[in-house]
């Protein structure tokens, strides 16, 4: 069962999880949870997780956020950390923001409702007056109208899986062979979206495109995007089997 998860009786899922591995789970949430950010806090300033900082599966640590003692700083413990991170909310019944992003790992978790999604020509390459510029100024409207009305409460879900990803393992009192994760339906669900979250905005981050698959697998130890494309590896994978316990 190690490395991968299996499926339960009652429709969840279960995963043997060592101590580093539960470390790196942790403190990759509680970065997810940062970037999506508190509610007070305007869409276009982020706080960027600290990619260059986690831990890496296989043991791999970077800064002391990245240990499984605290994940906070200083003095803070997991629990006032947590405390924290719950405390945060949007406030009841605003309006969310009209304009995307400005952080492309953010702009990717919350990507435009319409038009041809960040690929496309920025507005001011297209010929004015043209079809093509007339249609993305309608696509612009139409996305700003739809994410002033559903951001918050798509943020809110973002949070909600996140923080029961945190919640999850901290429930977990590992021994010398680390712990077993159990998770409900209800809960496989909220880890699926976290993971998903999680691997979008790492490969954000990491500029992934079908064109750099065979050199993520090939760097060598020595570059500093290594942990960081172990973790999205290894996070593709939990994914993965979490998804095919969820099939019929």
């Amino acid at each position: 069962m190690a490395g991968h998860f299996e499926p339960t009786e009652d429709g969840g899922a279960t995963i043997a999880l060592d101590e580093v591995e539960i470390s790196i789970l942790r403190s990759l949430a509680v970065q997810l949870l940062e970037l999506i950010g508190p509610g007070s806090e305007p869409a276009d300033q982020p706080r960027p997780p600290r990619d260059a900082e986690s831990p890496a599966p296989g043991g791999a640590r970077g800064g002391a956020e990245g240990g499984g003692e605290s994940g906070g700083s200083g003095s803070e413990s997991m629990e006032d950390e947590l405390a924290g991170i719950e405390a945060v909310s949007w406030p009841p019944f605003a309006d969310g923001p009209s304009e995307p992003p400005a952080d492309p790992a953010l702009a990717r978790l919350f990507p435009d409702a319409y038009g041809p999604g960040p690929q496309a020509a920025p507005p001011e390459d297209l010929t004015p007056g043209s079809e093509e510029a007339a249609r993305a100024k309608r696509d612009r409207a139409a996305s700003a109208e739809f994410r002033r009305y559903t951001e918050n409460d798509l943020r809110a879900r973002k949070r909600e899986d996140g923080l029961a990803v945190v919640r999850a393992l901290d429930a977990l009192t590992p021994g010398e062979s680390g712990a077993v994760l159990t998770l409900t339906p209800a809960q496989s669900q909220q880890w699926l979206g976290a993971l998903n979250d999680l691997r979008l905005a790492i490969g954000t981050r990491l500029e992934v495109s079908d064109d750099t698959d065979d050199e993520l697998y090939q760097l060598p130890d020595s570059d500093e995007r290594k942990p960081m494309v172990m973790a999205y590896l290894w996070l593709g994978g939990l994914q993965e089997t979490l998804v095919e316990t969820l099939m019929p």
